[in-house]
């Protein structure tokens, strides 16, 4: 009887048990595959910054990059509840114009009502996540397309900015207080920044350890300790190439330290809890994962409900810049830079792959464009053209990543 040839997975993971050389070869499997992840995304970063750079010596000053730090997490952060949805397959298209109505309900309950500032950030963070919920009820307990939902829904909430911040127009909050403390917060000893990179370096030490340990004790693919500590070099040298910069200018952001505690935190979420595992499982096949028993109306509300969650808390960080609320916002572009952040990052809009550090990658592109066309005094509208050419760019690569593919000459000749 003649044995039958090995599949891909079967010889990516002997590659991987061969060690370094061994994992390399699967990465280099899983490119050649259509798995890119997150590859693009760091290649546009080292290019765009390149360019800037050589254009305007400022923009990798230690000021500059600090600045970067901070503005990319406002909409970093809608970018990451957009993951969820995109991870089902549905979109999110009310994140622009929730984040608005939020921020305004917030700085009209504090200003206009007196309300107190912790109290009337939970309350618009509540109204986001009640506001999700209802778009996750319609979209699945009717049957309706996410699009032409949260579209209306994006109309409706652009109304109510106007509405609740009536005829003033704008309302600006107090610049000493716990909002606008959100951007303005530094961590100012080098220990802070240091500390940050030392711990999550350690902590993607243990984890992947960890992790390989169980897949091997399991039977499964497992790294080699060569690759974990090759991986972790990496990410070390940048986590604290990082602090070094930041320490040169004021420290470690506070806004940027919320952020990637956030960021890790829904990370761990999807891809160490059975909802996360839930969520991957309905993205890649709906169907299937009804007739396994899951709760695939449950787990699409929830979806929205993190969706409308992260758009509030964004729409706070970016009033938070500024301390003012305007009933004139530029909602779509917010939309566009959010939903092309996820997608950049490597989130596929078909479902079932991509990850939170996604957003992270993808609004750090869009914000280094929008960085290095402010210092070189060029308008916004030709920010607004690159970022689209660069998302046109992304769905294009992730829908040619979903064609299947021909074999590889080693299967025809087994």
């Amino acid at each position: 009887m003649s044995t039958p040839p090995p599949t891909l997975v079967g010889r990516l993971r002997a590659l991987r048990e061969q060690g370094m050389r061994g994992y390399l070869d699967a990465r280099r499997g899983r490119l050649l595959t259509g798995g890119l992840g997150r590859v693009p995304a760091v290649v546009v970063v080292i290019l765009v910054w390149t360019v800037f750079q050589i254009l305007d010596p400022s923009f990798l000053s230690p000021r500059n990059l600090s600045n970067l730090s901070v503005d990319i997490v406002g909409t970093g952060l809608i970018a990451t509840g957009l993951v969820f949805v995109l991870l089902l397959g549905e979109i999110d298209l009310s994140v622009g114009a929730l984040s608005g109505f939020t921020a305004a309900l917030f700085a009209v309950l504090n200003v206009h009502h007196g309300m107190p500032e912790a109290l009337a950030v939970l309350l618009a963070i509540a109204a986001g996540c009640a506001v999700g919920a209802v778009h996750g009820v319609v979209i699945a307990k009717l049957g309706v397309a996410s699009f032409a939902v949260t579209l209306a829904a994006a109309l409706g909430w652009s109304g109510m900015l106007s509405i609740v911040l009536g005829g003033s127009g704008t309302v600006i909050f107090d610049d000493e207080g716990f909002v606008a403390t959100l951007t303005r917060h530094y961590f100012g000893h080098p220990a802070a920044a240091y500390g940050l990179a030392a711990l999550v370096t350690g902590i993607y030490f243990l984890a992947a350890h960890q992790r390989s340990r169980y897949h091997r004790a399991s039977g499964a693919a497992f790294s080699s300790i060569g690759a974990i500590a090759a991986r972790t070099a990496a990410l070390g040298l940048i986590a604290f190439a990082g602090a070094a910069v930041l320490n040169q200018y004021r420290g470690l952001p506070l806004a940027l330290l919320i952020f990637l505690s956030i960021v890790a935190g829904l990370d761990y979420v999807l891809r160490r809890t059975s909802y996360g595992r839930t969520v991957y499982a309905q993205g890649g096949n709906a169907e299937a994962a009804r007739r396994a028993g899951l709760h695939v109306v449950a787990v699409q509300i929830s979806v929205f409900m993190v969706s409308g969650t992260m758009a509030a808390l964004g729409g706070l960080f970016l009033a938070s810049r500024t301390s003012t609320v305007g009933a004139v916002s530029p909602t779509l572009v917010l939309l566009v830079n959010a939903v092309a952040a996820a997608v950049i990052g490597g989130t596929s809009l078909f479902g079932g792959r991509g990850r939170t550090w996604s957003a992270l990658l993808g609004i750090l592109v869009i914000q280094s464009v929008a960085s290095g066309m402010a210092l070189l005094g060029l308008r916004g509208a030709i920010q607004i053209t690159i970022t689209a050419g660069i998302l046109v760019i992304a769905v294009i690569t992730d829908s040619l990543s979903r064609r299947p593919r021909l074999p590889l000459r080693s299967d025809v000749r087994a």
